[in-house]
């Protein structure tokens, strides 16, 4: 087993996939750590409660690899492909699907991952939006409360 793995780095095109792919990790993990522009990230620790647990935020934030309770760049995660792949799949039907990809050849595979990747960016913009709506309504919502806790000046 051992010596399989050490002959995979002699070939210089499994060294190549193998780099490429650590690159791409290290380049999202680094991505999963850098707020979003226009965020307070004071607000998002006093939120970040809420996304835990087991609600709707929670399984969104297990998704996205915790990068959504950091509100990072990379926070959708790998979300919006899986939904438009789901999306295609009931839109065409499972089966219809695997039929006209074995009837169409390549042609018909091709077509489907382009339009798969288009639905994504779509989706990826409008679950982007939704995100910033939501996070702005946690703001919102926090600013009345922060205030409120702030010591009042003293008047003497």
């Amino acid at each position: 087993m051992i010596q399989t793995i050490a002959n995979a780095f002699t070939v210089p095109e499994i060294r190549r996939k193998i780099a490429f792919t650590a690159a791409m990790l290290a380049l999202y993990r680094l991505g999963a750590y850098i707020p979003s522009p226009g965020i307070d990230v004071n607000t998002v620790k006093d939120n970040r409660i809420e996304l835990r647990g087991s609600n709707i935020l929670g399984f969104l934030n297990l998704f996205s690899g915790g990068s959504l309770s950091r509100l990072s760049l990379f926070a959708l995660g790998i979300m919006p492909y899986i939904t438009a792949s789901i999306i295609l799949q009931i839109a065409h039907g499972g089966a219809a699907v695997a039929g006209e990809a074995a009837e169409g050849g390549e042609s018909a595979s091709r077509r489907s991952r382009s339009t798969t990747r288009y639905l994504t960016v779509g989706l990826a913009f409008a679950q982007g939006l939704g995100y910033v709506f939501l996070f702005r309504s946690f703001q919102n919502q926090a600013a009345p409360a922060l205030s409120a806790r702030s010591p009042s000046p003293r008047s003497s």
